[in-house]
């Protein structure tokens, strides 16, 4: 038998958490049910009151609700619910947690679920579950169901989607979680497609050799959540072979990963490879996306979806300066490794993004500067080519290798 935390408005919406709690109970689980709401009398009552959130965010509830400023309201509960679903979630004192939700309810259970590991079951019924949910779910596995109709009263809609999202968040806390390969040390590694060929072949060297390759797509949530998980303290190494995503920061692509990324490891001291991989290329989505400033540029449709604009030599000195200051700051042992040939399939000789006066820029800054314990490696090959994936295997591996010495 699970414990269930069941948190919301319990103003606003507590008959639709109590249908959802019954459900629940009668799955044969326990429920622990906070109370996030802030203006009018529970309509159910809560384990955890409305007081003991906001005070554990440091705020007094009396005195908000006096003022009668919801946006200020929603601050305090945003703030408390993180550190209340935290305590009860390392207490071992509940396996799940469920919400219902509009805008602002969406907005303080997903601020504490974010608080949770990855793995821990988080459902979200919210009426915001289309379009871009990216500032509610974060770098974490929060599954977002939509309510269809809102969360106003229990008919016929509502009681069928309520029922399959307790089916939901039950069937998670009943599945035990996988335990497979949970004795290998862990690598996470950065991939794009033009980029898997070398990705796969250093994960299978890496795996062969004991490891547990956790692989992310360089699509800016991806380069956040690899972060997130090197932050958590579970990773040995990282192999950073794509790192992409800051030319999407720095020149205003669809899939920047923001400002911090490539700072976890450096920050950690967690060993680490790192590559130019993919930064040849900004993301946007159709041609007609395509900011009228660049026109003139250079231009390759990945797919009907995602037009792909090449790097001038100016944004990669610039994109190097930026990633040497990343190195630059590493507390663990960390290798430069260059691809001299080519850092994408379409950087290449002969392809479409064949620049050899942008790549020289690039790697001349990222070397200009960089502190002499870091190694430099330079390959004459493409970033694909079988002998670069497994120099960059081996370069982590000795560094994961110094660490562990020291």
């Amino acid at each position: 038998m699970a414990t269930i935390a069941i948190l919301g408005t319990m103003d606003t919406k507590g008959e639709e958490h109590a249908f959802l709690a019954e459900l629940i109970r009668k799955r044969g689980h326990k429920t622990l049910v906070i109370d996030t709401g802030t203006l009018d009398a529970p309509r159910l009552q809560a384990d955890i009151p409305r007081q003991e959130v906001a005070g554990a965010a440091g705020y007094d509830l009396a005195a908000l609700t006096s003022r009668k400023d919801r946006g200020e309201a929603v601050k305090a509960m945003s703030e408390g619910a993180p550190i209340v679903l935290m305590r009860l979630q390392k207490e071992k004192k509940i396996d799940g947690v469920i919400s219902l939700g509009g805008g602002g309810g969406t907005a303080i259970s997903t601020s504490a679920m974010r608080a949770l590991p990855i793995g821990f079951p988080k459902v979200m019924v919210t009426t915001l579950a289309s379009g871009n949910t990216a500032q509610y779910v974060g770098a974490k596995d929060i599954v977002m169901f939509p309510s269809i109709v809102d969360i106003s009263g229990l008919n016929r809609i509502s009681r069928q989607i309520l029922t399959r999202a307790a089916g939901a968040i039950c069937g998670m806390v009943e599945m035990p979680a996988s335990e497979a390969g949970a004795d290998r040390p862990i690598i996470v590694a950065s991939q794009f497609g033009n980029t898997t060929e070398c990705v796969t072949h250093a994960r299978k060297f890496l795996e062969e050799a004991g490891y547990e390759v956790l692989v992310f797509h360089a699509t800016g949530i991806g380069g956040k959540t690899m972060e997130s998980i090197i932050e958590s303290g579970m990773v040995a190494g990282v192999l950073d072979i794509t790192t992409t995503e800051w030319a999407d920061e720095l020149v205003g692509g669809f899939l920047s990963a923001g400002p911090t990324r490539l700072e976890a490891a450096a920050r950690l001291g967690v060993p680490a490879i790192v590559t130019p991989g993919c930064l040849d290329m900004v993301n946007f989505h159709g041609p007609e996306s395509v900011p009228a400033r660049f026109k003139g540029r250079t231009f390759y449709p990945h797919n009907p979806q995602v037009t792909l604009m090449r790097t001038t030599p100016e944004e990669c000195a610039e994109l190097g300066k930026i990633i040497r200051e990343k190195l630059n700051a590493s507390k663990g042992p960390v290798t430069l490794l260059l691809p001299k040939k080519a850092i994408s399939v379409i950087s290449a000789p002969g392809q479409k993004f064949y620049d050899p006066t942008a790549d020289r820029e690039l790697f001349n800054s990222l070397k200009t500067g960089l502190r002499k314990d870091i190694q430099v490696v330079e390959m004459d090959c493409t970033i694909n080519d079988p002998a670069f994936a497994e120099a960059c295997a081996k370069a982590l591996m000795k560094n994961i290798e110094a660490k562990g010495a020291k």
